[in-house]
């Protein structure tokens, strides 16, 4: 939550810069803080965020959009505003890549993408402690080294460390219990 501030002014108007009426053009504004707005958004429900949407972009909302992607595109547009947008070279390189791929190559784009995020860089050490010992792998360029030996998947490291199936990149910390890849198959 933003921290409210008290106007340095002398007398008695001690109201937080975020409630100080300015005018302009005539008309009194409230100066609000993207935080505030923000916050304002969360509590308003479906035809509220439409109206909002419809303040802000001049148009009706698509009838498809739930009430999250209603939140979500209204808060970016506010933040947007407020504090700049994307780059015109950022926005091109977007849109080149949305025009040349789509479906199943910007599936599997960002699985790489993903990916390459995630995996560990040969070299990289992992530490886990296991059974009051610490087990330390090191990350090779085709495989994952551990007590003088050589597996194929962190799966079978974490196998061979505790007698037990396990996702070998959870057992080494490197995916969240509730990770994205993990939900699906589970669904």
């Amino acid at each position: 939550m933003a921290k409210l501030r008290l106007s340095l002014r002398t007398g008695l108007n001690r109201q937080p810069d975020a409630m100080q009426k300015k005018h302009r053009n005539g008309r009194a504004s409230t100066k609000t803080s993207v935080e505030d707005e923000i916050a304002h958004l969360r509590g308003l429900d479906l035809g509220g965020l439409r109206a909002r949407w419809r303040s802000v972009f001049q148009r009706s909302a698509p009838a498809h959009l739930t009430r999250h992607l209603l939140f979500a595109v209204i808060a970016y547009r506010l933040q947007a505003d407020r504090f700049g947008d994307l780059h015109h070279e950022t926005k091109q390189v977007l849109d080149r890549t949305l025009a040349k791929e789509t479906g199943p190559i910007m599936s599997a784009r960002l699985t790489s993408f993903d990916q390459k995020r995630t995996e560990p860089t040969p070299g990289t050490v992992l530490v886990r402690e296991w059974d009051r010992q610490s087990q330390r792998v090191t990350v090779m360029a085709y495989g994952f080294a551990w007590n003088g030996q050589t597996y194929d998947s962190l799966s079978k490291v974490a196998f061979a460390i505790t007698g037990t199936k396990w996702n070998g990149p959870r057992f080494f910390g490197l995916r969240d219990k509730d990770d994205r890849s993990t939900k699906g198959a589970r669904s």
